[in-house]
């Protein structure tokens, strides 16, 4: 075996390393803890861990990935291949071999543990008035001294029967109608599009079509089936968007479009067949056919909207970030390789501005900001945030790049949400002994059942909400001090804390998988809750105002994290606690309005208009808040409010890595004296 060293990336886990040219996928995965099912010991009889290789320069992590990295197909591919058990350019991870640099995309279905994707649906009073109507009229006989079409009948019988105005029919339906009449007593459904088309027809009485609700974000794909009728939401499923595989945070797929030819092209079509795999979901599991679903409605970030759409998204990568369209953009499912219902309509909501999205317009439409006395500050953060502020009288939006490291990703012992992660973190101030709770385990660790009932799942990193809770308690137990730098002394060993070369360490578990807290780490999220908390300021400075009266969270990110950690890290300015709370995924929220209530649309669209667009990075005091925001929680603002809650450490002296320092026995590093 060569003994040349090569990069490999495991998407979406973002998990990477150096291994030596010939190990096969499947052992790289499993050396980096990536979660890559198998179960035959790597013989290839499972089939499970197939694996999708990725051809392209993926410049943020230093990749040039090429088909020719991988080896060729191996006898066991090949039987596959030809009994279609192997399609879709994959290939076994236990049978490739990796030659090169190499990015992976690991599919769900190969997943052990599938994501844990918290989308979950938002309970919200809607009045349902949808843009898609049935309608049930029984035709007159044909006549032969009234000589008129079926279609004229159609158009005339809507009119007196509903009032209706006279209809277009859809070519595609007039096809059926005759068929349709024939099987019926000439007794027919009609679905009527915004009082304008007729896009479906079935014979005798249909009752009930559906529409999506669907939530296009960058991280993640959540889709709601609802019932027309009654607005009920009767199925929801939610994937991970396969564009991850180009690219983490916006910026790099758009950069990735701009360095590979087509890229755009791909990154469209796997984003399609996401919404297929996750219509088809949805309706397996309501019990319909596909074809019952007549309306969709999308809400999405810019680079998200357009990547849909299959709109070059490069415009929205430099200044002055250019939308292609800000309008509502109507068009048939068929048109964009939806597999649905043959005239089913998709309705995106409109962008606000070119880092401002649909998803914001999401946001406003289910929390209502501008009908508010008070001032309200609306935050959505994912690899890329979005803020809203004001009230009935005025409203700004803004955008901060806050990146990937709130999703666990570019975080040493980081992972996105899944069974294993941590998610909960509480670090005791006199021993600095820590406990925490992982997802698809109900007990704390330092439960006596915890090893038993955590053995399915393990510990095998840290999620979002983990990160944000364990370098909160870090602050509030002393480990590390207001500018975030770990290791304060006060003359105690401990071996929690440890030398890492140069700086410190926190270790959070010590099991079969290390995990550590690195100073790294720590800058990854100061960097992020800077550039939102900066955002913010600027925003409260074009209001004129220096108090926020209620902040809501919105998203996963708002669902999971407990507010007093988000203010202790000072990743929101300081509020009344009982004033600050989730407000669940607004985003798809916003899109289930849309999809119900078919005036909230021109509302909407009569609500964008007078937003005020703030490009915080082109502010020239956006340096100056980033940087007073980079202390815990912030260099200025004295946080009176979560001071009435939490007790915020002192100023200490900070650590010296001293020569003579305990060694550590398992690691072979020094502790810090703590």
């Amino acid at each position: 075996m060569s003994e040349k060293e090569v990069s490999v990336l495991f998407m979406p886990s973002g998990l990477r390393g150096q291994v030596q040219a010939g190990t096969t996928v499947l052992q790289a995965a499993q050396r980096f803890g990536v979660d890559l099912d198998s179960i035959c010991g790597g013989q290839g009889k499972c089939r499970r861990c197939q694996v999708l290789p990725q051809e392209g320069e993926f410049s943020k992590h230093g990749i040039i990935s090429r088909a020719e990295h991988l080896s060729e197909l191996t006898e066991t591919e090949q039987y596959l291949q030809s009994k279609n058990r192997l399609k879709d350019g994959k290939r076994l991870g236990c049978n490739a071999r990796i030659l090169g640099d190499l990015v992976v995309d690991v599919p769900e279905d190969s997943q052990q543990h599938k994501q844990h994707i918290t989308k979950d649906v938002t309970a919200y009073d809607i009045q349902v008035q949808p843009a898609l109507r049935l309608y049930t009229v029984t035709l007159p006989e044909p006549d032969m001294h009234a000589p008129i079409s079926d279609k004229r009948r159609l158009q005339n019988a809507l009119a007196n029967d509903f009032g209706l105005p006279i209809l277009e029919c859809e070519l595609s339906q007039l096809r059926l109608l005759q068929k349709a009449l024939d099987k019926s007593d000439r007794q027919v459904t009609a679905a009527v599009y915004q009082h304008q088309q007729i896009i479906g027809i079935w014979p005798s009485v249909k009752k009930v079509v559906y529409g999506l609700a669907i939530d296009l974000g960058s991280t993640t794909i959540a889709a709601q089936l609802c019932d027309m009728n009654t607005g009920e939401v009767i199925a929801t499923a939610a994937a991970m968007n396969p564009q991850i595989r180009f690219g983490e945070d916006l910026m790099s797929r758009v950069s990735y479009v701009m360095m590979n030819e087509g890229g755009d092209l791909a990154m469209t079509k796997v984003v399609r067949e996401a919404f297929n795999q996750l219509a088809s979901r949805a309706a397996k599991s309501a019990g319909i056919q596909l074809d019952e679903i007549l309306d969709l409605v999308v809400v999405a970030n810019p680079i998200m909207h357009h990547l849909f759409l299959g709109i070059d998204p490069t415009p929205l990568g430099t200044a002055p970030f250019t939308l292609a369209t800000d309008q509502t953009t109507i068009l048939r499912a068929a048109d964009i390789d939806l597999n649905l219902h043959s005239e089913a309509r998709v309705c995106i909501l409109p962008c606000i501005a070119g880092h401002i999205g649909a998803d914001t317009a999401g946001v406003i439409l289910s929390e209502r900001p501008d009908l508010s006395e008070e001032y309200v500050l609306l935050v959505d953060v994912g690899t890329n945030a979005e803020i809203v502020l004001g009230n009935r009288n005025r409203l700004l939006a803004a955008s901060s790049p806050t990146g990937p490291a709130f999703e666990g990703a570019q975080i040493t012992s980081g992972q996105r949400a899944a069974p294993g992660a941590v998610e909960r973190v509480r670090i005791n101030p006199e021993t600095l002994e820590p406990r925490f709770r992982v997802i698809g385990c109900d007990v704390w660790s330092d439960d006596p059942e915890f090893a038993e009932k955590s053995a399915k799942v393990g510990v095998s990193g840290v999620c979002g909400s983990g990160i944000i809770e364990v370098v909160a308690e870090m602050y509030l137990a002393g480990i590390i001090d207001q500018d975030g730098v770990i290791g304060l002394v006060d003359g105690k060993d401990n071996s929690r804390v440890i030398l890492d070369g140069r700086t410190y360490s926190y270790v959070l578990h010590d099991g079969d998988k290390t995990l550590c807290i690195t100073q790294t780490d720590i800058r990854a999220i100061q960097l992020a809750k800077a550039a939102l908390h900066a955002g913010i300021r600027l925003l409260l400075d074009y209001m004129g105002i220096s108090k926020i009266d209620r902040i809501g969270l919105a998203g996963a990110f708002g669902s999971h994290i407990d507010v007093k950690y988000a203010m202790v890290l000072g990743l929101i300015p300081d509020c009344a606690i009982d004033k600050v709370g989730s407000v669940g995924n607004a985003a798809g929220t916003g899109a289930r309005i849309a999809l119900l209530n078919f005036p909230s649309r021109l509302e909407i669209g009569e609500i964008l208009p007078k937003v005020e667009k703030i490009e915080t990075a082109l502010e020239p005091k956006f340096q100056e808040y980033f940087i007073e925001a980079m202390a815990l929680p912030h260099k200025t603002d004295p946080y009176l409010e979560l001071s009435k809650i939490v007790t915020l450490p002192p100023l200490k002296a900070k650590a010296k890595i001293e020569g003579d320092g305990v060694k550590d026995r398992k690691r072979g590093r020094r502790r810090a004296k703590v």
